[in-house]
């Protein structure tokens, strides 16, 4: 399947005018938040790699962020769940805050939305999930690349501030690396504390 503006098209033709793209960024680390961009594409919007994040290069990602935020025509919101909310609330529901609030911070509230993965109940507008849908639509794969570079740029920053846990290599994912850190300095303030493999270094740690 191609990555188009099959859907947003479809509802455009029902009348509607302003589809906002939703994506997030962040459910699988054990450090750092996790963030959602909303998007609204313009009608017609052409842009060559605009795609799932996940199949694009660092540089490729980058450079398609400051292409898509730095259009007039294109309007964008993201919304930042910290670690410890998603400690309070578990990952499932910070990720969905987290859409929310993008879809809040957009400076006209979208008519409808197309959300990457299942429904979300509640949710403050009418919306289609599309799982796998950063792969299907234009919107939420715009969505995909602002959510994953704004929250790159967050745990690169995290690691200047931690240098320890090589934050910006990982970017707080399982990796090797970052296990190994994790049990030789225990969890830093920005650890998911109720994520298993960091639950079992706050033990190690303390024994």
């Amino acid at each position: 399947m191609r990555c188009t503006l099959k859907h947003e098209n479809a509802l455009r033709k029902n009348g509607l005018q302003r589809i906002a793209g939703i994506d997030e960024a962040g459910r699988g680390p054990l450090a750092g938040p996790v963030v959602a961009a909303a998007v609204i594409l313009p009608a017609g919007f052409r842009h060559a790699i605009v795609d799932d994040s996940k199949k694009l290069t660092p540089r490729q990602r980058d450079e398609t962020y400051a292409a898509l935020v730095s259009r007039p025509d294109i309007t964008w919101a993201v919304a930042v769940v910290e670690h410890d909310e998603i400690d309070r609330i578990n990952i499932h529901r910070a990720s969905h805050e987290a859409m929310r609030r993008a879809v809040r911070a957009l400076s006209a509230l979208p008519e409808h939305a197309l959300i990457d993965g299942r429904p979300i109940r509640p949710f403050p507008i009418p919306h289609t999930a599309l799982v796998k849908g950063d792969g299907l639509s234009k919107s939420i794969a715009a969505a995909s690349i602002i959510a994953k570079v704004t929250r790159d740029r967050i745990m690169i920053r995290a690691d200047a501030e931690f240098p320890s846990y090589g934050f910006a290599r990982h970017k707080g994912y399982a990796t090797e690396l970052h296990i190994e850190r994790l049990k030789t300095h225990g969890p830093c303030p920005i650890h998911r504390k109720t994520f298993l493999p960091v639950a079992q270094g706050i033990l190690a740690f303390a024994s």
